[in-house]
């Protein structure tokens, strides 16, 4: 579904209520990126600026699927208002930096869908500073670290999304690498129906991924990830600390999960990230159902009428081929 345009009117109200009554909304401008939720710059009168997020369905590109809205699976897409703010509260309290909340609206009362502003950020995020200054970005690579550091050991003794766990309540499942064995299982199927090379591997790949899942022994603590913290994910503040964004999907998982996608994103410059002790055998698992991850879900997206279809493209593509090198 294309995202429908927010007007200034329609957040002046919001904007006044976050940033005071003294202060009168002059732009709303879309921000790049997000394919779940609407992410708007606001600018006001004296130059200040805000971030709003809006959950609407009319901002989400993504195609609906059965199980959507199943908060139990921890792979259940990050929508909502609820939790956007468990999964701030987690990494607050974690002295993880986040964009400070300034306002939020789940009634209604400033605009019909979930609404949260937040702190603006502005300026570069690390994927833009890693390749214009690798130097500079050094520093943040080591904040980054630490963060992910204080993320890897905050355990519970149970997997799923932060919003479930912390909530007492109880994911759905028999095992962090039996859920996603599931969702590999899953994404091979609908990625096998969308490219012949991938229907030609498919019971290769399959067989592939049960070895590889049967190799990965019990375990019963697991950490907070984030999820998709690639680069993009991170932006970069004036005195040069990482800020997480897109928080939404935060669970508590293996955390070979999070380090999985990292060395994904980061390639080379993955190493300052790098930690020891991590299960090689969940590393190989997560590493495949990733790579069919970034094959069906970007082929999915392509379903529906999101806008930057070649870069989506690109995506599927890259992973598809890793993916078939893993069999």
């Amino acid at each position: 579904m294309a995202p429908r345009t927010v007007t200034r009117d329609q957040l002046a109200g919001a904007a006044r209520a976050a940033l005071g009554a003294g202060r009168r909304l002059e732009r709303v401008e879309r921000v790049a990126g997000g394919s779940k939720k609407g992410v708007y710059r606001l600018t006001t009168d004296d130059a200040t600026t805000a971030i709003a997020y809006v959950w609407d369905a009319a901002e989400n590109y993504w195609p609906s699927a059965d199980g959507d809205d199943d908060l139990t699976d921890p792979f259940s897409p990050g929508l909502g208002l609820d939790l956007f703010e468990a999964a701030h509260t987690r990494l607050d309290a974690l002295g993880v930096r986040v964009p400070a909340i300034l306002l939020l609206d789940r009634d209604g009362t400033h605009y019909p869908a979930d609404l949260a502003i937040v702190e603006d950020v502005p300026g570069e995020n690390l994927e833009e500073l890693l390749a214009r200054d690798p130097r500079t970005a050094a520093p943040v690579m080591a904040r980054l670290a630490a963060a992910l550091e204080a993320m890897r050991h905050h355990r519970a003794p149970t997997y799923g999304k932060v919003a479930v766990v912390d909530a007492g309540e109880t994911s759905r499942g028999t095992s962090c690498e039996a859920v996603v064995l599931d969702r590999a299982l899953r994404d091979l199927t609908e990625a096998a129906s969308r490219d012949p090379r991938i229907a030609t591997a498919r019971d290769q790949l399959e067989e592939r991924l049960l070895v590889l899942a049967e190799q990965v022994q019990p375990r019963t603590e697991y950490s907070v990830v984030h999820g998709e913290l690639g680069p993009d994910h991170v932006q970069v503040d004036a005195d040069g600390n990482p800020v997480l964004i897109d928080i939404e999907g935060l669970m508590y998982l293996d955390v070979e999960w999070e380090h999985v996608f990292l060395r994904i994103r980061l390639n080379d410059e993955y190493g300052p990230l790098a930690v020891s002790g991590l299960d090689e055998n969940r590393l190989a698992l997560y590493t495949l159902a990733q790579r069919l991850s970034l094959t069906a879900g970007p082929l999915r997206l392509l379903d529906g009428d999101f806008p930057d279809r070649t870069f989506m493209k690109n995506i599927a593509e890259h992973n598809l081929k890793e993916a078939l090198t893993l069999v």
